[in-house]
């Protein structure tokens, strides 16, 4: 029998500057994007009115663990700061954190499927765990 599976995705959006330390090519040298963050949050239970999670609770929570970055250089921001700041490391950071505040929140029932994270509107990382 197959098990239910709901899923909903909420976007996050900031500016912030980065290098990509030995990168060798122009994207080592200090430059910026607009970055979009997606997060994917899925259950197999709805919760008592219906569903995965509250969109603007979502918002909030990947919100919370985006701020930090958001108007600065993100090679100054922990992990960061030893961490190289490729959009794949940046995506799993989103995934871990975002993981450990919705298992908090909601008691396990809710967990992170995936998370996407684009540079700009022509790259995209995913980062998720089977």
């Amino acid at each position: 029998m197959a098990v239910p599976v709901y899923e909903i995705a909420k976007d996050f959006v900031f500016s912030a500057a980065h290098q990509i330390r030995l990168h060798g090519g122009k994207c080592e040298r200090l430059h910026g994007h607009n970055w979009r963050v997606r997060v994917h949050a899925r259950a197999s239970e709805l919760n008592r009115i219906g569903m995965v999670v509250d969109f603007a609770d979502l918002q909030a929570l990947v919100a919370e663990i985006g701020k930090r970055f958001d108007h600065r250089n993100v090679n100054e921001v922990p992990p960061f700061d030893e961490v190289n700041t490729t959009a794949e490391l940046l995506a799993r950071f989103f995934y871990v954190e975002a993981k450990r505040a919705l298992a908090e929140r909601e008691g396990g029932r809710v967990t992170v499927a995936k998370v996407e994270v684009w540079e700009n509107e022509g790259s995209l990382a995913v980062y998720r765990e089977e």
